[in-house]
């Protein structure tokens, strides 16, 4: 072959060449049903779900008519869970409808052993690594946060359920209700007597637990207070059942907790409560159950006030995860979901607490 004509020769083989890549190409794709979209966004999502191991699990919330049994991604074992005491009636009625429908997913609740239990408590333990995921009362704070980045991880918190902080007075007490102001001014000692309120002439006793108990107080004193000290006079009590008690025992006794553990007693009174005087909204429907009719008949939450916001003192509860990629992060989210579902809404309410969607 002579030298001038190779340069032709050359160029017919390569165009030969892609002509047949070209082909067999259309041939594969077409002919074959392949579609090139489908294998680039299947890699895509290979790619996606392999980087998801070590990212936060999806926290949003199942789709409406979901039960405990159709929740998915929920792990397999043994999950130490704690904190806060508002949360005992869901932990009484709804955790173990919950085992009992979903065997692999075992909950262990577990009190600090040098501590008072409490959202505070549940979410330090969580953070030092004691508990799988924490219930809490009230949102997590910058401080949790900053440790829980320092020790490689963050939080997370996902709401389940509307609470609100119900006022307890003596069933005697003829008071028709108190303003956010003056509960402020009674625990911070500017006001000691009902006649300052509009009361007979009786002096104020007011009793609270500690901040260190839990998430109900230190929302009380961070919303309420304003993160003012309680007045000298005011009494500690360790439980809100002694609170009570102490209430039904002393005619000018005032305490508050979460509206379940107030609004259905039968020994004190819950207080109606307003933003401004003489607007005030009551934690419970309409009529009130005086205590001679209870407890055939019991006060029940005034749920549309909770839901509406006209109800001055509410707030969330939170499921609080680790979000550490581990099985950890999966257990908090699963159990945030489940209480989520319809079932585990409705069950909410059975408990007492306001359903939040």
């Amino acid at each position: 072959m002579s030298q001038k004509n190779e340069p032709l020769v050359l160029a017919i083989s390569l165009l030969t060449t892609i002509l047949l890549i070209g082909g067999g190409f259309w041939f594969f794709t077409q002919k074959s049903n392949v579609d090139l979209n489908n294998v680039i966004n299947s890699q895509s999502n290979n790619n996606s779900n392999s980087s998801n191991q070590t990212q936060p699990q999806n926290t949003s919330t199942p789709p409406q008519g979901t039960t405990f049994a159709t929740v998915k991604n929920v792990p397999t074992g043994l999950f130490n869970y704690g904190g806060s005491t508002s949360w005992a009636t869901i932990r009484l009625a709804i955790d173990p409808v919950i085992q009992t429908t979903r065997l692999e997913f075992r909950l262990r609740y577990v009190q600090p052993t040098k501590a008072t239990p409490g959202s505070g408590t549940g979410i330090q333990s969580l953070i030092d690594g004691q508990l799988a995921f924490a219930q809490s009362s009230r949102p997590i704070l910058d401080e949790e946060l900053t440790r829980a980045e320092q020790r490689g991880f963050r939080l997370n918190q996902i709401p389940v359920a509307i609470d609100g902080l119900a006022v307890a007075v003596n069933p005697n007490l003829n008071i028709p209700g108190l303003t956010i102001d003056q509960l402020k001014s009674i625990y911070t000692g500017k006001i000691n007597n009902w006649n300052q309120v509009g009361g007979p002439n009786l002096p104020i006793k007011a009793f609270t637990r500690r901040i260190s108990d839990g998430g109900t107080v230190e929302l009380f004193v961070q919303d309420i207070l304003g993160g003012q000290a309680f007045a000298s006079q005011v009494e500690f009590v360790s439980t809100t059942t002694q609170a009570l008690k102490k209430v039904a025992d002393s005619p000018g006794g005032i305490y508050y907790a979460s509206a379940p553990e107030v609004v259905p007693q039968c020994s004190i009174k819950p207080l109606p409560l307003g933003r401004t005087a003489g607007e005030y909204i009551a934690p419970y429907q309409e009529p009130l159950i005086l205590p001679n009719q209870c407890p055939e008949k019991r006060n029940q939450l005034n749920i549309q006030a909770f839901q509406s916001g006209k109800y001055p003192i509410t707030r969330n509860l939170f499921v609080v995860v680790k979000q550490n990629g581990q099985t950890e992060e999966q257990a908090g989210v699963a159990y945030a979901n489940l209480l989520l579902t319809e079932q585990g809404q409705e069950l909410i309410t059975q408990t007492g607490f306001v359903k939040i969607r």
